[in-house]
């Protein structure tokens, strides 16, 4: 799992690229981590759109990011979403929780 971040303006954009399952999650949650607390966001958006698989470890870390920006006072956008990884956050309702475009 790679994760490429792009900060300004109190924005940040992680584009995130691979396999999000149990082995790439556990790094994925670090970078994720660092990124927002280098950057401390206003604004986080996932960008799944390099996302080749997901499981449930996917869905723990985005309910771990919106968490982190409720922290913050800030929101989460979840974008750029591929029809396997929809299918399971679909599944696990996540929708009602986060807003996903």
């Amino acid at each position: 799992m790679e994760i490429e971040a792009t900060s300004a303006d109190r924005n940040l954009l992680l584009e995130m690229k691979g396999e999000l399952d149990h082995h790439g999650a556990r790094n994925a949650l670090r970078e994720l981590e660092l990124s927002i607390d280098a950057a401390l966001p206003k604004k986080l958006v996932l960008d799944l759109a390099g996302v080749t698989f997901m499981d449930s470890s996917g869905i723990a870390l985005i309910l771990r990011a919106q968490q982190r920006m409720q922290l913050l006072d800030g929101s989460l956008l979840v974008c750029n979403v591929p029809a396997q990884a929809k299918r399971v956050l679909d599944a696990a309702g996540i929708g009602r929780l986060v807003t996903i475009r």
